[in-house]
């Protein structure tokens, strides 16, 4: 929730459910990646972002959306930065990050935010919201830092072109992140928001399977290739692998598992997925 007071005041309760006050409203944004790509789609410049653990000194293409066209700064994985390095960038008001856990930041430790002098917002991107709730709260917090609201018409009619080609063929798709020759991670398409909202709106999805992990089931090729895709969602960010392996007669579609969570990048992953269903239906 935002909470603007009469008096100037500015506050946001996160999704840790910690309440931020400022005697004003942030301007000066700093973010993970992921929230830094949805907040500029909303509206909101960051003015610089960093990146995860997975992450390395150059900003992924695949996960940082419009970022680097709009000119925004990166910083590097956020665990390897300093107070310092944040000071640096003149006075931050306020610093954005995600939460799987409900509990912690997932790229940047809060003490540090801390020291820098910035409150820290995380918002979820875990399992327990479904994707439209994410989008949504991404949403409240660009227009509590003072964006307009925006449009979600082109959201519904994504998802309406989606359905009807998903209604159209039947493809059963594998959703993989590769990990060397011999490993691949396949996802688990109820812990993943947006690939659960994809199987709400038609998208049939091969089980990866019983055994150990509550997002990805960790195997060896072999087991991927006999599940028989039609269709391989392949994580292409900078730190995955790509596939080794390929099933007989499946198409490779490139997927981002962090997409940013804005109704913009959620409508054009909906479209790319409607247009990949199209061809392997043709």
């Amino acid at each position: 929730m935002a909470d603007a007071t009469g008096t100037g005041g500015w506050g946001f309760t996160d999704d840790r459910g910690a309440a931020l006050a400022t005697r004003r409203r942030p301007e000066r944004v700093v973010a993970y990646v992921r929230a830094g790509a949805a907040l500029l789609d909303l509206g909101v410049r960051p003015v610089a972002v960093y990146g995860s653990g997975h992450d390395g000194d150059l900003l992924d293409p695949v996960k940082s959306g419009g970022l680097a066209a709009a000119g925004v700064p990166y910083l590097g994985p956020g665990r390897a930065l300093d107070a310092e390095r944040l000071r640096a960038l003149g006075e931050v008001d306020l610093v954005v990050d995600v939460t799987y856990d409900g509990k912690s930041p997932y790229a940047l430790d809060e003490a540090l935010a801390e020291e820098a002098g910035a409150p820290l917002a995380a918002l979820s991107v875990g399992g327990e919201l479904a994707l439209p709730a994410i989008v949504g709260r991404f949403g409240e917090l660009a227009s509590a830092l003072g964006a307009a609201a925006g449009a979600s018409g082109r959201v519904g009619d994504a998802e309406a072109a989606l359905r009807a080609a998903a209604g159209r063929a039947d493809v059963g798709v594998l959703a993989l992140s590769g990990a060397g020759p011999e490993q691949v991670h396949l996802a688990r398409p109820h812990a993943w928001p947006e690939l659960a909202r994809l199987a709400e709106l038609g998208v049939r999805f091969v089980d990866p399977g019983p055994g150990p992990g509550a997002n990805w089931l960790t195997t060896d090729w072999e087991h991927a290739v006999g599940l028989a895709p039609d269709l391989v969602l392949f994580d292409s960010r900078a730190n995955a692998v790509p596939p080794h392996a390929v099933p007989p007669g499946a198409r490779l579609a490139p997927w981002n598992p962090e997409t940013p969570p804005s109704p913009a990048a959620c409508a054009r992953f909906f479209q790319d997925l409607a247009a990949a269903l199209e061809d392997r239906e043709g």
